[in-house]
């Protein structure tokens, strides 16, 4: 059992790399595997729409490191997915919905069904506004999201403070454990989905 953790920051052991560190820790003291894949500092190519990864076995059109790493992560087999961001301007890095959008669009058959889970992380305010935009990946794609005992936010301004905010780093820990268990539960049911319809595209605009 694997869960792949994104660090969303361009930092990458700053104050979300930390947070995602404890899940990771917890995960992996309940014997799952884990790996955390940094954005960076490079500029993101965003999704342009083209659909060319329709045509092309789920590969997007553009050919950059960061998203071939995420992808082969995801195709490798994961059983889980967390995202991790910081909160800019009350919303998630704009590098990581960049590949986001290109992830979801591209490789969502693989993560239909897989616990979905995101973490924030700001220095004040905007981080349940920065935590509802992260959760519509996931529930755009049939992903179960896993719960906590409070929003998985983290509070923290200058490298390594989450360490301080001790029911934050409490939230990540249970979003572990809460992870471990929903994945286990899962695999118990034998990947028993439910049935899906066909999709139905509804447009709203009539010629």
């Amino acid at each position: 059992m694997k869960v792949l953790l994104i660090n969303g920051s361009p930092k990458e052991n700053g104050n979300t790399f930390l947070a995602l560190s404890e899940v990771a820790k917890t995960l992996n003291l309940e014997g799952i595997d884990t790996e955390i894949i940094s954005i960076g500092k490079q500029a993101v190519q965003g999704c342009i729409a083209c659909g060319m990864c329709g045509r092309n076995n789920g590969r997007c059109t553009f050919h950059d490191n960061l998203y071939f790493k995420v992808m082969r992560c995801i195709k490798d087999g994961i059983d889980g997915l967390v995202v991790g961001s910081p909160v800019y301007y009350g919303g998630p890095n704009g590098s990581l919905c960049a590949l986001l959008d290109r992830v979801f669009y591209s490789m969502g058959n693989e993560l239909r069904f897989k616990p979905g889970a995101c973490v924030v992380v700001c220095r004040r305010g905007g981080a349940s506004a920065a935590f509802d935009r992260l959760n519509k990946y996931f529930t755009i794609m049939n992903m179960p999201v896993v719960s906590s005992q409070y929003w998985n936010m983290v509070y923290g301004h200058t490298p390594g403070q989450v360490s301080q905010d001790e029911e934050g780093m409490q939230t990540m820990r249970t979003l572990g454990h809460n992870m471990a268990w929903m994945i286990r539960k899962l695999r118990d049911g034998k990947n028993d989905h439910p049935e899906q319809e066909r999709p139905i595209w509804t447009n709203f605009i009539r010629t």
